[in-house]
């Protein structure tokens, strides 16, 4: 008997052993959204989350395929599983409440990445961060580098020494679209150049759409157009593109044009003189910071987050740097 209760305390113990080593190695769960997976940049930051995840959380990634309706069903079904934080780059950057609401009902908090909510609309809830980069820096950078090359080509300015530009936007209402619009062309402005626009549209940040964009603005305006501004890499190189096809880039005929993200392709395109420069947009440290911060935030340890600073209780912001065709290879 006393071997038998011996032989089964010695088990209890085991048990017990095994249990507190399973508690010790479970990985917070966290449910990532991402507002669409076939996104060049998006898909840099995408795996930039899954790298950092390693031994560290179990994550769920979901394609929201550029739909809000589909974001909400997933971070409804992401709460009903249980997870533990949530990691979201959201479609409608307007639907950050509904999320929040949501999650803190659950008490389960959120990291925002890539589409920054509007602070005025998130003033009811407490748990909540953003990851990004400060999207006027990226604009204030591309202005330069167009305005750099006019400095050292004058003469690329043709007789009325004003520049006529043309800009690809990206996604209607979307932060960086609107700043990087904005302080591109106030960059310019700041360098002393004369400007006009010749045209402005959306290109939905799709190097498809910027081809066939550049191509129209082509036929209307032909040589008048003396420098293209893209809010991101895959619209410039759309437009360079078009350009290839009207017969620049061959025999001296050229046009700047500048882009955001230092994308592969971008830095390709900067190799073989294509593209004047771009910004990178850093979806490696974008990537892991969200995933760390949101693993912190599981934890109930955000307060003992050291590995990026936190600004103003909500925000990590990741620099950017310009890229040209002296530093690209540092980017490779």
């Amino acid at each position: 008997m006393k071997k038998l209760l011996s032989l089964a305390l010695v088990l209890v113990l085991a048990l017990s052993v095994v249990a507190f080593a399973a508690a010790e190695a479970a990985l917070p769960k966290i449910g990532v959204a991402i507002y669409k997976f076939d996104d060049t940049f998006m898909t840099g930051v995408r795996n930039a989350i899954e790298a950092a995840a390693k031994d560290v959380a179990e994550i769920t990634m979901a394609d929201s395929l550029n739909q809000q309706p589909t974001q909400n069903d997933q971070v409804t079904l992401f709460i009903g599983q249980g997870m533990n934080a949530l990691a979201i780059n959201p479609v409608d950057r307007t639907a950050c409440p509904e999320i929040s609401k949501k999650a803190q009902d659950d008490g389960i908090p959120v990291v925002y990445f890539n589409r920054e909510p509007i602070a005025d609309e998130m003033v009811d809830f407490t748990d909540w961060y953003y990851v990004g980069a400060k999207a006027e820096e990226s604009g204030t950078m591309s202005g330069e580098l167009i305005a750099e090359y006019f400095a050292a080509n004058p003469e690329a300015l043709g007789e009325d020494g004003v520049l006529q530009y043309v800009m690809l936007q990206g996604e209607p209402g979307h932060q960086d679209a609107e700043l990087r619009t904005e302080y591109s062309l106030k960059a310019l402005e700041d360098a002393g150049l004369k400007v006009e626009n010749l045209a402005t549209d959306t290109a939905m940040w799709n190097r498809v759409n910027a081809q066939d964009k550049m191509a129209a603005w082509l036929t209307a305006y032909g040589d008048k157009i003396e420098a293209v501004l893209a809010n991101n890499d895959d619209m410039a190189l759309g437009a360079i593109e078009a350009l290839k096809a009207a017969g620049y880039f061959v025999d001296g005929k050229y046009i700047p044009v500048v882009g955001v993200d230092a994308t592969a392709p971008a830095l390709e395109a900067l190799k073989e003189g294509t593209l004047l420069g771009t910004v990178l947009n850093d979806a490696k440290n974008q990537g892991r910071a969200t995933l760390l911060l949101t693993v912190a935030a599981a934890n109930g340890k955000v307060a003992e987050f050291t590995e990026y600073e936190i600004v103003d209780e909500h925000y990590v912001w990741v620099p950017y740097q310009k890229v040209t065709i002296d530093n690209y290879t540092q980017f490779e």
